[in-house]
């Protein structure tokens, strides 16, 4: 018997820079040419309206410096809606400071990236997120 084939993918960027979001839209390019949809948000507000909408999104790109809602404060709000809690999260943001790092890390997400953004290593990220993880479920 062989395996249903795997569903489209779906990436949720919130970011409010919206020549980033172009940069994005060609860092996703393969993973659009494999069927995934790029959902865009430009803060964490919309962010989680559009989370709410496509509760199977696969993995997040998020930024924190951002007006209305931050990126942690969406983490923060995500986590108490129990709203997609096991969508892996990647921020991708300028701050670098170790203490940010472990901040941005221990509000949930899965991976810490720096701007300027490399897109080599943001499509190896979500490459590692989106990869069957054994012993998760």
């Amino acid at each position: 018997m062989t395996e249903p084939p795997a569903s489209p993918k779906k990436i949720l960027v919130i970011e409010d820079s919206e020549l980033l979001h172009q940069l994005y839209d060609l860092v996703l390019i393969r993973f659009r040419h494999a069927g995934a949809r790029v959902l865009h948000a430009r803060n964490g507000q919309e962010g989680l309206d559009l989370l709410a909408r496509h509760p199977d999104t696969d993995v997040i790109l998020l930024d924190i410096v951002m007006p209305v809602m931050d990126g942690l404060e969406f983490l923060r709000v995500r986590r108490e809606r129990h709203l997609a809690e096991k969508t892996p999260v990647i921020l991708c943001t300028t701050k670098g400071r170790e203490e940010d790092i472990r901040r941005g890390l221990a509000e949930g997400a899965d991976a810490y990236l720096t701007k300027p953004i490399q897109p080599a290593e943001v499509a190896a990220e979500i490459q590692r997120l989106l990869a069957p993880r054994a012993g998760k479920g």
